[in-house]
């Protein structure tokens, strides 16, 4: 069984400004630089034969390359105690062209629909339970100006996950260009 995810990955010095933001509240789990990633579509638990077709069926996605712009820090769920803070994405036509078009090849091989909304984001850390409001509020407003401009994304990318007791491992299974 794989566990799958198809993701964009930004250059180290995106990376970098990203993980010098993550600090400062009690109890959450940071995500590693190295994992720090734009979750286009969780895919889930697929066997041999979902994971052969899904590999060759996102060859088929044709998608323009684009830029892509951070901005703005927040966390889920929106309403209720936080439980992961967030880099946000600014609206991109381009980037929801690539999620459509990588949901219709999908959709070809008959994996089932997304079921949650697309809220383009960066995830910073997970929050424990004892993880203070205060500390959350308080990384918010210091971080609620960052801004990365004109990322350009020229691929996208196939990840598989291994949950593990120190966290999430994700390893490259393939790579596909844009045009």
């Amino acid at each position: 069984m794989y566990r799958l995810f198809i993701a964009i990955d930004f250059p180290d010095l995106v990376k970098d400004a990203i993980a010098n933001i993550c600090f400062g509240v009690p109890g959450a789990k940071w995500v590693p630089k190295d994992q720090s990633h734009l979750t286009v579509r969780f895919i889930g638990e697929v066997d041999d034969y979902f994971y052969s077709r899904i590999v060759e069926g996102l060859e088929n996605v044709t998608a323009s390359r684009f830029d892509l712009s951070l901005k703005g820090v927040g966390y889920f769920p929106p309403r209720n105690k936080p439980k992961v803070v967030w880099v946000g994405i600014e609206k991109n036509e381009a980037m929801m062209d690539l999620r459509d078009a990588i949901e219709k090849e999908l959709k070809a091989i008959n994996l089932a629909p997304e079921e949650r909304k697309f809220s383009p984001h960066i995830t910073l850390a997970r929050l424990g339970l004892q993880t203070p409001l205060s500390k959350v509020t308080g990384f918010l407003s210091a971080n609620g100006l960052f801004k990365i401009e004109s990322i350009p994304v020229g691929e996208f990318h196939l990840y598989s996950s291994v949950l593990t007791p120190s966290g999430a491992v994700h390893r490259l299974e393939a790579k596909y260009a844009l045009l």
